[in-house]
């Protein structure tokens, strides 16, 4: 007698199966000088950024995420191709000064810092160029800063670009009108940072039913920090109610510029308010086409918060410095990936991972491999997406420049929690213990000399390795000068930031007539 089984198979799986198929679409999102320290989810008390820490919350959080420079330019083209700044070329901002242009900023620093690659080379295959070869529609929103006109983002395999252009900054500021040749201005006042984001969730609806890498590169948080009247008010309110209003003191003197120690700058904070209302609109797309569950999010910054220099508009602390400079401030970012079907929600890692991971772990969840002419630096982070490991390797970084914010010509290797600093004007070494010493206090160079040899040995050979280039000392330095600079600025100039900054909290405060043209009719 035959017998006829019936297979019942559950929809569910037939779902699950289906979104096993496809390939998944990148949302990457990169913000300009945000501070590790500078959301909610990583113990800030004064910002507030629900929408970035659902990202975090949803997918992996790790603790020790760098960027792979201290400064931006460099670190988004590590991003890109997954090299390190020395193998790319790109070693400092492009518009940057090098040689004997360096002396005409009047300074009076030691050496002159050489040149470096102004446009993101061409033979480079990036990211984007890697994932449309795959088959993927690519979109760009934002700062670029990768060099001028022939080198922007449809140059290096974006379908289309909105704002990415030769500038690191937004000209004519947050509220339109923008200067911008590749960003039509919007209605007056109307914010970039809430328009970069529309523009990517438009992007993401006219392509839903394709495989996307939408790469939203905010130009917030970088100077000059404006925001809008209502919400410097909200902040100005929250400073006084958590007594913040009452600090005499904000700056202290750290080597060669005073450094912000507290967070509670109200335009600052309503900046990152914006920021965080525009990923909410990129995410709540994803959440309304259904994307949200074949879609990785991957959320970033390009080098650490401004702490010193440019608009001195947050802390870093417990970490040492910001942008620009060789510690910990200067380079440890916010660092989240969400992999649906790969990361559990809510996970945290503590292994220390780099910008130049980013290039092989997005192509192996994408399922495209590395493109044979791409030497990469990087290598996945896949295995700790699954809770696995990845073997043990020193990092490395390579700024022979100066920060505007205070940096100093320097490189720096770093194993597990070991990290030694090497300063090229004076070819002294400092060695830190992270993990007894996070904001880099007690330099253990003298006590731990075998050490320090050992890894200023691994450090030296990978420079000569990387073809690295080395500042050269000035001829026309005058040591004196440079020190009546610095006192200038230890005493007077401090005493300008800090009226300056208090000024902020003070109830009558109004930048000009119409709030940057954020409250313009």
């Amino acid at each position: 007698m035959s017998r006829l089984f019936v297979c019942f198979i559950s929809p569910i799986f037939l779902w699950a199966n289906s979104l096993s198929s496809q390939k998944p679409n990148i949302l990457f999102i990169l913000v300009d000088d945000m501070g590790a320290r500078d959301l909610s989810n990583e113990r800030s008390t004064f910002y507030e950024s629900p929408n970035i820490d659902r990202i975090a919350r949803e997918g992996m959080k790790f603790t020790r995420g760098y960027a792979t420079c201290q400064v931006c330019s460099p670190s988004r083209a590590s991003i890109l191709t997954g090299k390190y700044p020395t193998n790319h070329g790109i070693t400092t901002w492009i518009g940057d000064s090098a040689g004997e242009a360096w002396n005409k900023r009047g300074r009076n620093d030691s050496h002159l810092p050489p040149e470096y690659e102004r446009n993101l080379r061409a033979s480079e295959i990036t990211l984007a160029e890697a994932m449309k070869e795959a088959g993927y529609k690519t979109f760009f929103a934002g700062k670029w800063h990768l060099g001028s006109e022939g080198s922007w983002p449809t140059d290096h395999g974006f379908d289309i670009n909105k704002g990415g252009w030769d500038v690191g900054g937004p000209r004519g500021g947050f509220f339109s009108p923008y200067i911008n040749p590749n960003l039509e201005s919007g209605p007056d006042g109307e914010s970039l940072t809430l328009r970069l984001g529309q523009e990517t969730a438009d992007f993401i609806e006219a392509h839903k039913d394709q495989p996307f890498l939408a790469y939203l590169s905010f130009y917030t948080v970088h100077a000059p920090i404006q925001t809008t009247q209502a919400l410097w008010q909200k902040y100005r309110e929250k400073a006084e109610k958590m007594g913040l209003t009452k600090n005499k003191e904000r700056f202290l003197f750290d080597r060669r510029l005073n450094v912000r120690q507290v967070q509670d700058c109200p335009i600052y904070a309503g900046m990152i308010e914006q920021l965080d209302q525009s990923v909410g609109i990129v995410l709540a797309k994803l959440d309304e086409l259904g994307l949200d569950d074949n879609t990785i999010v991957c959320f970033t910054s390009d080098n650490g918060g401004v702490s010193s220099g440019d608009a001195y508009a947050t802390s870093n602390l417990p970490l040492r410095g910001g942008k620009g400079r060789q510690w910990e401030g200067g380079i440890r970012e916010p660092y989240y990936i969400k992999a649906p079907r790969t990361t559990k929600g809510g996970s945290i890692n503590t292994t220390p991972v780099n910008g130049i991971d980013w290039y092989p772990t997005l192509l192996e969840l994408c399922g495209i491999d590395i493109p044979k002419k791409q030497k990469v630096d990087g290598v996945s982070l896949v295995p700790l997406l699954e809770g696995k490991t990845i073997q043990d390797r020193p990092l490395y970084w390579h700024y022979p420049h100066y920060g505007n914010q205070g940096g100093e010509p320097s490189s720096i290797i770093m194993e597990g929690d070991w990290k030694l600093i090497h300063y090229h004007e004076d070819g002294q070494d400092e060695l830190y213990h992270l993990g007894k010493d996070i904001g880099e206090q007690d330099d253990l160079i003298a006590k731990e000399k075998k050490r320090g040899q050992q890894m200023r040995k691994k450090l030296d050979a990978w420079l000569k390795q990387t073809n690295a280039k080395f500042p050269k000392p000035d001829p026309k330095f005058d040591s004196a000068k440079r020190e009546a600079r610095w006192k200038n600025i230890e005493s007077s100039g401090k005493q300008g930031l800090e009226k300056r900054h208090a000024s902020f909290l003070d109830p009558n405060y109004k930048p000009n007539k119409d709030w940057w043209g954020s409250s313009v009719d």
